[in-house]
């Protein structure tokens, strides 16, 4: 085990020089940024939002704007909001090799740093990319078996990308990074046991406002331990497995980075990750034999094992229990013309025609599924092995179709047509009308020409209701 992890990565942080990425790079960071942008919009017009916004107006009203809200909250308040917000509709971004959802964590941070400062697009780019890359290596370090613990990789391992992202951002001089890490490493959580209820993006917030507080603490004294992640009694030795390895992180920065490669899923479906092979597959089967809707006799969807482990629940209650849930998203996808936020909510679960489906629809874990593939082991739920749809018809037609890999994924990536129209849907889904919507995601798409990043998610804010 290496016995300068944490000041190596402090040292990289300082000195890193993310241009090697290229313009490709820098094009995959703003549509990462660009979408997480438009999942805290949608964030804002969810369930999630009056409970936890509630909470923030009696803990810390301040200048940082909240968008898609006419709020404007404390540093540490308006990062837990928008993380909460970003990943209220599991509609964030993907790193299956975390695996977790880093941006939004990274991104509301970061906004909560660059209030009351000129931080330009260009920085703000810098910044995430430096983040993402220390995070994601990091994960290397801990191995996946983290995740199988229970851990929820998002508020336990990206948590640290923030720091980094803000280390970088602010300046921070090398022994501040390694306290900051010290600080985060003991607020760093996250179980799976809370998918399906508001929780869930909860961990996404609180490792948010973690971040922000450590950096904040170390700026003005506030110590830790200088060597977390290595020490006896530090997050490897506590929150690592047998496979847990500090001296696979170093070698891997940089090598390459991890924006260009592997690179970010971005989400084409508001539901978890695991299921979006699944519905690629019903789609190009519907494109085959037409419109399913009122057709179906059974449907059964094959995936690999373990690929159910963040998909619960067989028969969903509520909105958020859909989003995990395989029978929820076939259904759903056989039901409404478009995938939308609105087929993931409280009245779609409640839908007769959706319920019926639900008991067509069985979700099986085969072996055959992972293909002979010596990674497998490796991989995520929503990337390993593969996914099979059969569909048989009330007429007895059968068919079926199998996906490797799904869309958004990054050897499938979003166009930036696509980007634009999730973002309007987002933006839609809290009350931003779509020139609006257009015209902040054409600055967007333009990020590094951007002057101050503040005034973009200044300018997603909404004027309050009245009473």
């Amino acid at each position: 085990m290496s016995a300068t992890l944490t000041g190596d990565l402090a040292a990289f942080i300082e000195a890193a020089d993310c241009g090697a990425t290229g313009l490709a790079g820098a094009d995959k960071a703003k549509k990462v940024i660009a979408d997480t942008f438009a999942v805290i919009l949608s964030g804002a017009g969810s369930e999630v939002a009056p409970p936890i916004l509630a909470f923030a107006r009696k803990a810390g009203l301040g200048e940082v704007p909240v968008m898609g809200t006419p709020d404007r909250l404390s540093r540490p308040v308006a990062a837990l909001v928008q993380g909460t917000f970003g990943a209220a509709l599991d509609f964030d971004d993907v790193l299956s090799m975390m695996p977790g959802h880093p941006a939004a964590v990274i991104m509301p941070a970061l906004l909560s740093a660059a209030q009351g400062r000129a931080v330009s697009g260009e920085e703000f780019i810098d910044a995430y990319v430096i983040g993402l890359e220390v995070g994601s290596k990091l994960s290397q370090g801990v191995g996946l078996k983290h995740y199988f613990r229970g851990f929820h990789a998002t508020g336990t391992i990206a948590i640290f990308c923030a720091v980094a992202a803000l280390a970088r951002m602010e300046r921070l001089s090398q022994a501040q990074t390694r306290q900051a890490f010290g600080i985060a490493a003991s607020t760093a959580s996250g179980l799976q046991a809370n998918f399906g209820s508001m929780t869930k993006p909860f961990h996404s917030g609180w490792a948010a406002q973690a971040a922000v507080t450590a950096v904040a603490l170390v700026q003005e004294g506030f110590t830790a331990s200088e060597a977390i992640f290595e020490a006896p009694g530090g997050y490897l030795a506590a929150y690592g497995t047998e496979e847990s390895d500090a001296a696979k992180v170093m070698p891997l920065l940089g090598q390459p980075w991890t924006i260009v490669e592997p690179g970010i899923a971005l989400k084409k479906f508001p539901t978890c990750y695991a299921t979006h092979r699944a519905i690629d597959a019903l789609g190009q089967i519907e494109a085959r034999l037409g419109r399913l809707k009122g057709r179906v006799r059974r449907i059964v969807c094959k995936v690999a094992p373990k690929s159910l482990r963040p998909l619960p629940f067989m028969r969903p209650k509520t909105g958020l229990e859909s989003k995990f849930s395989m029978p929820h998203a076939l259904a759903a996808a056989i039901h409404f013309d478009t995938l939308k936020i609105a087929s993931f909510t409280d009245e779609a679960v409640r839908i007769p025609e959706i319920l019926e489906l639900y008991e067509k629809i069985e979700a099986i874990e085969d072996i055959a599924c992972t293909d002979g593939d010596p990674d497998f082991e490796k991989k995520s739920s929503g990337t390993r092995g593969f996914v099979l749809v059969e569909v048989e018809l009330e007429d007895g037609t059968v068919d079926s179709a199998r996906v490797d890999i799904p869309p958004g994924h990054p050897k499938r990536e979003l166009t930036w047509d696509e980007l634009e129209s999730k973002f309007v849907d987002c933006a839609d889904s809290c009350g931003i009308g779509s020139d609006h919507a257009r015209a902040t995601f054409s600055r967007l798409r333009q990020l590094e020409t951007v002057v101050d990043i503040s005034a973009l998610s200044e300018s997603l804010m909404i004027q309050a209701k009245a009473d």
